[in-house]
């Protein structure tokens, strides 16, 4: 086999590997866009609600829900009845402000439009499937 014949054979197979890669993967998803909730600290925030320590959900006064994920964990935010946000420049709260929870600063990553956060799972539920306790 000459050298010329072995390059066009190897390009060949690598042709036929990424095209079989191609045809089982679903096509790209666009990347979200940015989103932002403008006049903060006029009262545009109607509720919040955390998921775990770096997603938290904000909705705005006319009912639209925000997923904002946070650049690092901040441990405190699932145990917590009240949060600050901090906007940077502008009255606007976007992926370059900050969530404070008990005074510690939490950057917000990136922010976008969402639907409703999921819902909690029922305490009955969970109390149900664990079995008794027994010697009272």
């Amino acid at each position: 086999m000459s050298y010329k014949e072995a390059i066009a054979a190897g390009i060949v197979v690598a042709a036929a590997i990424f095209a079989g890669e191609s045809r089982g993967a679903p096509p790209p998803q666009p990347p979200a866009q940015e989103a932002s909730i403008p006049f903060v600290n006029s009262g545009s925030i109607r509720d919040w609600r955390a998921i775990g320590t770096r997603d938290l959900y904000i909705q705005d006064v006319h009912g639209q829900w925000y997923h904002a994920k946070l650049m690092s964990s901040c441990t405190d935010l699932p145990y917590v009845e009240t949060i600050g946000f901090k906007t940077q420049g502008l009255d606007t709260l976007d992926h370059f402000g900050t969530v404070i929870v008990r005074g510690r600063p939490c950057p917000i990553q990136t922010m976008v439009k969402s639907g409703a956060p999921p819902a909690k799972a029922k305490r009955a539920k969970q109390n149900a499937d664990k079995p008794g306790r027994s010697g009272y």
